[in-house]
C-alpha cells in the first residue's frame, strides 16, 4: 500500500478510498440523528430512559462494549460487504441507544444543550480530520498513548460505578481530550494505513471516536446547569 507524502498528495485510489469512508461516515451520522429523533418524537426515548435508569450501569456498559468489539471486529475481518454494512448498522443503532438516557436528560434540562454540543463536537472534529488531511503526517504513534488512555478510563468508569463517586468535569475534559486524540488517529489510519476495501470498517472507527466526544462534550454542556 503507498502511503503518500506531502508534496506527492494520495494516489487516484486513496481518494476513491478517502470519499467513501467520509461517504459511511456521513451516513452514520444521519442514521444515529434520525434514530434519535423518531425515539425522542414517537415518545418511546423517555420510556427507555426510565427503563434503563433502573438498570445497573455496568450491564449497560458492558454490552454495548461488547457489541461495539463484535461490530468492528466483523465489519474488519468479513469478506462479506453485507456483513461489514451489517455491522456497522448495528453499532449506530446501539450507540443511539446508549445515547437516549444523557440526551433525555439533557433535553428536559436545556433542549438546545444538545444541538450546542453536536455543533461543538462536528466543528472539533472537521478540524481534527483537516489537520491529519493537509499535513499528510501519520498519527498512528497515538496508538499508544488511546490504549492506555483507554484502559485508565475505563478503570475510572467502572470504579464510579461500583463506589458510587463521580468523575466530575476535569474527567470530562480529559476525555474530549482523548477523543480528539482519537479522531487523528482515525482520520491518519484513514489517509495512509487502512486497506482500501476497509472503507466500512474505517468509517465505523471514526464514528465511534466521534460519538464518544460528543457524549463527553454533551456531558460538559450539563455540568454548566
Amino acid at each position: 500500500m503507498e502511503i503518500a507524502s506531502a508534496q506527492e498528495g494520495f494516489s487516484p485510489s486513496r481518494e476513491k478510498f478517502i470519499g467513501r469512508t467520509f461517504n459511511h461516515l456521513g451516513a452514520a451520522i444521519v442514521g444515529f440523528t434520525l434514530i434519535e429523533c423518531a425515539l425522542f418524537m414517537s415518545g418511546i426515548a423517555e420510556s427507555m430512559a426510565r427503563a434503563m435508569f433502573a438498570l445497573p450501569w455496568l450491564a449497560i456498559l458492558g454490552a454495548f462494549m461488547l457489541v461495539g468489539w463484535l461490530a468492528t471486529r466483523t465489519a474488519h475481518s468479513a469478506t462479506s460487504k453485507g456483513a461489514q454494512y451489517a455491522a456497522l448498522a448495528a453499532y449506530v443503532v446501539a450507540e443511539a441507544l446508549l445515547f437516549v438516557p444523557i440526551l433525555f436528560i439533557a433535553n428536559s434540562v436545556a433542549p438546545g444543550m444538545i444541538t450546542n454540543a453536536a455543533v461543538v463536537t462536528l466543528v472539533a472534529t472537521g478540524g481534527l480530520i483537516a489537520v491529519a488531511y493537509t499535513s499528510r503526517k501519520d498519527f498512528s504513534f497515538l496508538g499508544s498513548v488511546l490504549k492506555w488512555g483507554g484502559i485508565l478510563a475505563l478503570v475510572l468508569i467502572v470504579c464510579g460505578a461500583i463506589f458510587g463517586f463521580q468523575l466530575g468535569l476535569f474527567f470530562s475534559v480529559a476525555m474530549v481530550g482523548l477523543a480528539g486524540a482519537a479522531i487523528l488517529y482515525d482520520a491518519s489510519n484513514i489517509f495512509h494505513h487502512y486497506d482500501e476495501d476497509r472503507y466500512v470498517g474505517a468509517a465505523l472507527e471514526l464514528f465511534a471516536s466521534i460519538a464518544m466526544m460528543f457524549w463527553y462534550v454533551l456531558r460538559i454542556f450539563m455540568s454548566r446547569d
